[in-house]
């Protein structure tokens, strides 16, 4: 919904025409949802497709609908049956605005859909998700070279799973694979989502917290009740490269090992030791450091973890200590569990990267209950905002990698020595008696939470341009606004997005 920087031209900095010149155009056209209107925005879009089609212009693939699909017949019957009058209003949008969008999507030919946090970070955020996958589908755009659905995802965990089983409900198939070529009993009962780990300390269920990475308190909303969560653990343990806000919030007893960056040469009995990770795209590329250790006392994660089971699993026969030694004993490992790295080390060391088998992108198959990519209803529920309310998305800066700040600006915004503002439109400025530069307390509404009611003190008014009844603040300074129990249907993700704030002037 904010119409910044980032959206409109890119140059690159590291060229001398990047520098000078206006740079290259990345839009044809922006859409100012307003938050929360993706799903009125996106049924618009499919509506649109499907009116024109049933009007006699061949807009939508048939033949892939008919061969691939399921459930096209009521998702049509419930777009048609959607009114405009509704879409616009919880949209934020124009009828005009929504046919230019679907203008574009009927003249292309290939069309890929991407989303980040913005779109995950609701309630209704699968709702949102599905809705993008079925407006591909009306065109057939998956499985087709050059289009589909393209999450924005940093590290293994975020919009969703990637390829290693990093997930708290593994698949019987992984740890049939494990227990096979390890020959252990591996358990079988769930594990914790990241909500659900605060909500087990806080029951005093978990008794230790081991942190490969991240900055867990910084990232979690509710700091108070994570703090508390923490303090229950009897131990709490971090593998970190470099101290964060984290390790000031433990458990009774803690620990915080310093362990090599990925920037940094990682040599091991067997020599200098690669590492490999998945991109977006599901390519798996190596990855090495090539800057000299900043001590050489610093340990490798996986030597920590590999000294740490050779010295309490006293009947694992594992050879742990390998591992450690030689990273390519576990790349052996990966190949014999996990269905497309077959034969790993010799694809990395011959080729250097490879792209990771993906059924519905190979074979247009569908691992659902259908067999067949689904269609699905949703109605449009918007979030029910009182008078001289306003809705609220946290956001992050142009400076800052996930909780990490690297300055007080954002060229992104054009903020520059704070981040403590707040950004909404002119128009809700004069609306809620404030003018720009006001220093208000930031109030969030919770009417199923206990408290009720949360405060963010001292923020600066900033006048953007945001849809009316838009607002929004930095990621983490805000976190405390939401409660852990704010979360999206389903996946279960903090709901960070789509929060009920209200203003007062600062106390």
């Amino acid at each position: 919904p904010l119409d910044e920087t980032g959206l409109k031209r890119f140059k690159n900095p590291q060229e001398v025409s990047g520098v000078i010149g206006s740079g290259t155009a990345l839009r044809d056209l922006h859409l100012p949802v307003k938050i929360n209107g993706d799903v009125a925005l996106l049924k618009g879009l499919c509506k649109a497709l499907i009116e024109r089609d049933e009007s006699g212009l061949a807009v939508l693939d048939k033949d892939f609908i008919a061969e691939y699909c399921h459930g096209y017949e009521a998702f049509k019957q419930d777009m048609l049956a959607t009114s405009w009058d509704d879409i616009i209003k919880h949209s934020g949008l124009t009828l005009s605005q929504i046919n230019e969008a679907a203008d574009i999507a009927c003249e292309s030919k290939k069309t890929i859909c991407c989303w980040a946090m913005g779109v995950t970070q609701h309630k209704n955020a699968v709702a949102n998700i599905q809705l993008m996958t079925n407006l591909l589908m009306l065109q057939g755009n998956l499985g087709k070279p050059g289009a589909g659905v393209c999450p924005v995802r940093g590290h293994s965990n975020v919009q969703g799973d990637r390829t290693m089983g990093i997930w708290e409900k593994p698949s019987d198939a992984l740890l049939d694979a494990l227990q096979h070529t390890y020959q252990f009993d591996v358990p079988r009962e769930f594990g914790y989502d990241a909500v659900e780990t605060v909500t087990a300390m806080a029951e005093q269920k978990l008794k230790v917290f081991f942190a490969l990475g991240g900055n867990f308190f910084r990232a979690m909303p509710d700091h108070l009740l994570t703090k508390d969560a923490l303090a229950n653990c009897e131990l709490t343990v971090q593998l970190s490269t470099k101290l964060n806000q984290s390790h000031l919030y433990t458990g009774k007893n803690a620990l915080i090992m310093p362990v090599l960056g990925r920037t940094e040469i990682d040599k091991q009995a067997s020599g200098i030791q690669t590492v490999t990770v998945e991109n977006s795209m599901g390519v798996v590329q190596t990855s090495h450091g090539k800057i000299p250790p900043a001590s050489n006392l610093l340990k490798s994660e996986i030597a920590i973890i590999a000294e740490l089971a050779d010295l309490t699993l006293d009947a694992s026969h594992i050879n742990w200590l390998g591992m450690k030694d030689d990273y390519g004993l576990i790349r052996d490992g990966i190949a014999k569990v996990i269905p497309g790295f077959e034969d790993f080390n010799r694809r990395i060391d011959e080729l250097g990267e490879f792209v990771l088998p993906n059924a519905v992108r190979d074979a247009r198959k569908f691992a659902t209950d259908t067999q067949k990519a689904n269609f699905v209803v949703h109605q449009i529920e918007p979030i029910a905002v009182p008078e001289n309310c306003l809705l609220m998305m946290t956001i992050r800066s142009h400076d800052q990698f996930n909780t990490t700040v690297y300055t007080n600006n954002d060229r992104y915004r054009g903020i520059h020595g704070s981040r403590k503002v707040f950004f909404l439109s002119g128009q809700d400025i004069k609306a809620l008696g404030f003018k720009v530069g006001d220093i208000v307390d930031i109030h969030s509404h919770w009417p199923d939470d206990n408290i009720q009611t949360r405060t963010a003190k001292d923020f600066t008014l900033v006048e953007f341009d945001i849809p009316q009844g838009s607002s929004a603040a930095y990621y983490p300074e805000t976190n405390d606004l939401i409660p852990l129990s704010s979360v999206a249907e389903k996946s279960n993700t903090p709901a960070y997005k789509s929060v009920v704030v209200s203003l007062t002037a600062a106390s």
